[in-house]
């Protein structure tokens, strides 16, 4: 199984001669199985190029997985080359909006409407599927198999695990951990603690023994403390995840939009010297990364 990012950026493309390195593009992971199935995980910026790359080779069948709709996760899917090819066959695969009870048809197809964007789905020439989501579902895609899992963030956010060619990886999107609400003298505190702890575990207990984990990681624990509540997590949330989860390799992404590849370079040689990096391979995703699991 092969895993290639096309966009490692959270919140906001930041294209510039400062982020030329770690790369601008909102997330997008490209994942091919031994026999060339394709999945893609989120459809932000980076989609696009990697539209590009696809459209030099047609008929295309892929499946998109959308961890949640926000912007930084959606806006490259109008620009995805292949969606204006017939033959081609793309299935895009959408958590629900709960609040608004609404799906994927929904969702997504109000992206590409007046006054927003210039072309309407009716337009696009291949065939495509707009498809809801419910949790814990599970969906084949040729030799490969992706369930998912509630992960806690402001929107409704799948997590996804792939398996394929003998190994597995689990992509978080965006995700906080999850904590309790009251102080420890309030009377709901240790309730709420228990649906806290079940939380926990069952996300761990989905996610344990993966190859790879490829994490949200866009703060550091000094700029999370000013921003609970906003669905990320820092670093060193990430380093506890995969280390409970008994992952390998830690990938970290959604990567700040503030910072440039400089900064990113210092923040990758500090989370090697730390603690609890031992015995784990982390690195900071960046687009045009490429990693191979299990079968070759």
């Amino acid at each position: 199984m092969r895993v290639r990012f096309w966009g490692v950026r959270g919140s906001t493309p930041v294209p510039g001669k400062g982020t030329v390195r770690y790369g601008g593009n909102t997330s997008c992971i490209e994942i091919r199985s031994r026999s060339g199935d394709l999945v893609i995980l989120d459809g932000g910026t980076g989609i696009r190029p990697l539209g590009l790359e696809l459209a030099k080779s047609d008929p295309l069948t892929c499946a998109i997985f959308i961890t949640h709709p926000h912007w930084d996760h959606i806006h490259g899917l109008p620009f995805f080359a292949p969606l204006f090819i017939p033959g081609n066959t793309v299935d895009i695969y959408c958590p629900p909006d709960p609040i608004h009870m609404r799906g994927a048809e929904y969702i997504l197809e109000n992206q590409m409407i007046y006054p927003h964007f210039p072309i309407r789905r009716a337009e696009l020439r291949a065939d495509v599927r707009l498809l809801t989501l419910s949790e814990g579902q599970y969906v084949e895609v040729g030799d490969l198999t992706i369930g998912n899992v509630l992960m806690n963030h402001p929107s409704m956010n799948l997590g996804y695990r792939v398996e394929g060619d003998g190994a597995s990886l689990f992509f978080t999107g965006d995700h906080e951990p999850f904590t309790n609400v009251y102080e420890p003298e309030d009377s709901e505190h240790a309730e709420y603690q228990r649906l806290v702890d079940r939380r926990t575990a069952s996300v761990d207990e989905f996610v344990s023994g993966v190859d790879l984990l490829i994490a949200d990681g866009q703060y550091s624990e000094e700029e999370y403390a000013t921003r609970v509540g906003w669905g990320h997590s820092s670093f060193g949330h990430a380093l506890d995840f995969a280390r409970r989860v008994g992952s390998p390799e830690l990938v970290l992404t959604h990567h700040d939009a503030i910072r440039n590849d400089a900064e990113l370079d210092a923040i990758d040689a500090q989370l090697k010297k730390r603690p609890e990096a031992v015995g784990l391979h982390v690195r900071l995703a960046y687009e045009g990364l490429e990693m191979m699991l299990g079968e070759t």
